[in-house]
């Protein structure tokens, strides 16, 4: 075969080859500024006190995924008006949440190192609950995830921490936002944000 006809056929095969993936879409709580400069201070007095070399992530980009909504090859405005009807279908007071412990998550190299929590979550895991149940509602079932850990990365490292009590990291949820992750550029859009009652 020469190479003529080899680069055609080349060509032939990259036209059915997927687009790559460039966007992610989750809805997430954020903390206020303030409680993001208190998960920083907790970042960097456990980086020291485990040796990581990870750097803690900007305080802006502290939150809590509630529900991922796939990796797309651009933005999906079907999976946006879908999440939007879902969102404002919510109807949820405003809760507290408390984060009293810390540990790493196994990602094979790139260990996400969390705040996590026990009883101080419950209200959380329950609105989780009532926005997925919203989205199937909405057409989103397929995206509802079936199980969720409620957790706030504070950076990434190769080595593991067992987890370990921490002096408690609480705040008020009064709303929850959709965003648009811009992937390999650690940039989030946020699309909507939703007030909590």
């Amino acid at each position: 075969m020469n190479s003529t006809h080899e680069a055609r056929v080349s060509d032939q095969f990259s036209l059915f080859a997927p687009a790559p993936v460039t966007d992610r879409l989750f809805f997430a709580i954020f903390p206020d500024p303030a409680t993001a400069a208190v998960v920083t201070r907790h970042a960097e007095r456990l980086r020291t006190a485990h040796q990581l070399s990870g750097r803690p992530l900007a305080a802006e980009r502290f939150h809590v995924t509630l529900h991922h909504l796939g990796d797309h090859a651009g933005l999906r405005r079907d999976i946006v008006a879908m999440a939007t009807q879902a969102a404002e279908a919510v109807s949820t007071p405003s809760f507290d949440v408390t984060f009293d412990r810390a540990a790493s998550f196994h990602n094979g190299g790139n260990n996400p190192f969390v705040l996590q929590g026990g009883e101080g979550l419950e209200a959380l895991r329950a609105f989780q609950r009532d926005l997925g149940l919203a989205m199937a509602r909405a057409g989103g079932g397929r995206l509802v995830g079936k199980t969720f850990t409620p957790h706030v990365t504070m950076l990434y490292d190769r080595q593991l921490v067992a987890e370990q009590p921490l002096e408690p990291v609480t705040w008020r949820v009064g709303g929850f936002s959709l965003i648009h992750s811009l992937l390999g550029r650690t940039e989030h859009v946020p699309l909507a944000r939703w007030s909590l009652r």
